[in-house]
């Protein structure tokens, strides 16, 4: 089945009213950082978090009225679940989705919030699918997919029709893929608008789906990734031939890459992304000469990250960045020895987070001891500085692997 501009502006009819007309800005700090003209469209701000509301009201839009009494089912774990429930919960429709078993708490009771009957059933997605579509005939549900499904395809383009009529200028669209929904629905709406427009799609090392399509690569699809919305081993069969159609290439990204473009955008952009919603950001850091002197538009797809998992990512970016380091000092067993490792700190404007002393280190003499104190600088230089001046003063330094126990 095809799709066309006029599909997707006919899906942006449907929605007018249930969903945000999220902003697309050009981002001045991101700009700077990257060397680059960076505009972001912010689907974190999208009522349920992320862009997939839109798909699902553009699906649900559709129903007649024996449709709409009888319900619809869904099979998710995160940001299609909360965006069919909320979109059901408008439109008074009977919701009932499927998550995986090991689902976090959080996110089934978000998704109960908005109304939705949840059951937890099968250990992966597919086990869920199978489960919701079973519920479908038992019960005439209509069975709402996350991305091989036209409809929700149209109504993803939605973000690449508003990007190009806000931002005309625009040389390249950044776009997350998943199962291929977002940007195949994106990718016919602004190449329809602009012809000239490139689109680039970016998806998890870990997670190669759309690169095995496109390439003919056997790539594997498994592992724990942080971008776990994007984590999707096979592209849908519907998006697959318009992607393939628009779409000019793919890029892969690092774990490591999607965690410092999730910082980044806290701490440069002041706004919160997921891991899938950052990888468009973490397409530029990791593969910076594909988009040199271009005007770029990055798609930030959604911002429903767990507090902890943030508060993770963005220590270990610390930690990467040489900003909070723990030294491994070895010192004489004698009175003064701590004070004068936190003098020098505090004279050099180290901020020390946690100490922990030992006279039972086994590597050393009973006449030593071990400290180890972790540190916070404003960057490599001033950590560097900090090292010299206690290694100027007779100590010996390492400094402690992150990993280490």
């Amino acid at each position: 089945m095809s799709l066309s501009l006029s599909d997707v502006r006919a899906a942006a009819e449907r929605i007018k009213g249930g969903v945000r007309r999220t902003p697309c800005l050009e981002s001045e700090a991101l700009s700077r950082r990257l060397s680059t003209t960076v505009v972001v469209k912010y689907e974190n701000l999208q009522h349920t978090g992320a862009f997939k509301a839109r798909g699902a009201l553009s699906r649900l839009a559709k129903l007649n009225d024996e449709e709409r009494a009888n319900g619809v089912v869904a099979m998710s774990a995160g940001n299609h679940a909360q965006g069919v429930a909320y979109q059901a919960q408008r439109l008074n429709i009977p919701a009932t989705i499927v998550m995986p078993k090991g689902t976090p708490f959080v996110k089934v009771r978000k998704t109960k919030e908005y109304g939705a009957k949840v059951e937890l059933e099968g250990d992966t997605l597919e086990g869920a699918e199978n489960h919701a579509r079973e519920l479908a005939i038992q019960h005439g549900f209509t069975f709402v997919h996350p991305y091989d499904d036209i409809d929700v395809v149209a109504g993803q383009g939605t973000i690449g029709l508003e990007m190009i009529e806000d931002d005309p200028d625009l040389d390249v669209l950044v776009i997350p893929v998943g199962g291929g929904g977002m940007i195949a629905g994106s990718a016919v709406a602004a190449k329809g608008l602009k012809p000239s427009v490139d689109i680039i799609g970016v998806e998890p090392e870990l997670y190669p789906s759309l690169t095995n399509a496109l390439k003919q690569s056997n790539l594997p699809c498994e592992g724990s990734t942080l971008g776990e919305g994007i984590a999707v081993r096979t592209i849908g069969t519907r998006p697959l031939p318009l992607i393939q159609e628009h779409v000019k290439d793919v890029v892969t990204v690092s774990e490591t890459s999607m965690e410092r473009a999730v910082s980044m955008f806290l701490s440069r952009d002041k706004v919160v992304a997921e891991g899938a919603g950052a990888s468009s950001l973490a397409a530029l850091i990791e593969h910076p000469d594909l988009f040199a002197g271009k005007r770029v538009g990055l798609v930030l797809s959604g911002g429903n990250i767990d507090a902890r998992m943030l508060s993770s990512v963005l220590m270990r970016d610390l930690v990467r960045l040489g900003q909070v380091l723990t030294l491994s000092i070895a010192m004489p067993d004698k009175p003064g020895q701590l004070n004068a490792v936190a003098g020098i700190c505090a004279d050099l404007g180290a901020n020390v987070l946690e100490v922990a002393h030992t006279r039972f280190a086994m590597d050393l003499s009973a006449s030593a001891a071990r400290l180890n104190i972790t540190i916070e600088t404003r960057d490599e230089a001033h950590a560097q500085l900090v090292i010299s001046r206690l290694t100027e003063a007779g100590f010996t330094i390492r400094i402690k692997d992150p990993t280490e126990p």
